[in-house]
């Protein structure tokens, strides 16, 4: 797999190159034949926080991460940690969906030997709902869905809008700012 790298305001050096390169190397144990698609690196630093944000198209799949902390290489680590947890997780739902030959599983070469994998010492073999929540969405606007949300503690709240009588979600982004997401 080629990975296209390209900085934003930083100069990528042949040392980060390198780095990338032996890094993202890792994630090629995952795949049966070799990918012919091209991945896209971004290196970014943005406020003193160095930014790395990854971009991988694959049949099927588009395999995205994104990590910010204060040095390049351990967000370089971050985001090739979170590509393979990705991989992963994504390579036992289709071995649980798809158990006839010449389907989207053969894209992916069995390094586990298991169906499910082991991170941070919890089991991701399954995606199981341990919690069910039934409430009643009061109507009310943006404004004040925000102001719940953050009473509650949470980094997002459904509401039902009182302008146009959809469910909403509001949530807190990354910057600090907030989002809103509507319904077609």
């Amino acid at each position: 797999m080629n990975f296209s790298i390209r900085g934003q305001q930083i100069e990528v050096t042949d040392a980060l190159r390198e780095y990338v390169d032996k890094k993202f190397s890792r994630l090629t144990k995952y795949f049966d034949a070799p990918l012919m698609s091209d991945g896209n690196v971004t290196l970014g630093v943005t406020r003193g926080l160095h930014r790395v944000e990854v971009t991988i198209p694959l049949p099927g799949v588009l395999l995205r991460a994104e990590d910010r902390s204060d040095d390049m290489y351990s967000s370089i680590d971050a985001v090739v940690d979170k590509l393979e947890r990705q991989i992963r997780k994504y390579k036992t739902k289709l071995n649980r969906k798809f158990r006839q030959d010449g389907s989207l599983k053969t894209l992916f070469s069995d390094v586990s030997g298991a169906a499910g994998s082991i991170v941070n010492g919890e089991i991701e073999d399954e995606l199981e709902v341990v919690r069910t929540k039934r409430f009643f969405l009061k109507p009310m606007d943006v404004e004040e869905a925000i102001l719940q949300m953050n009473m509650v503690g949470h980094n997002f709240f459904v509401f039902s809008n009182i302008d146009n009588q959809a469910v909403n979600v509001v949530y807190k982004r990354n910057d600090g700012k907030y989002g809103l997401i509507e319904q077609d």
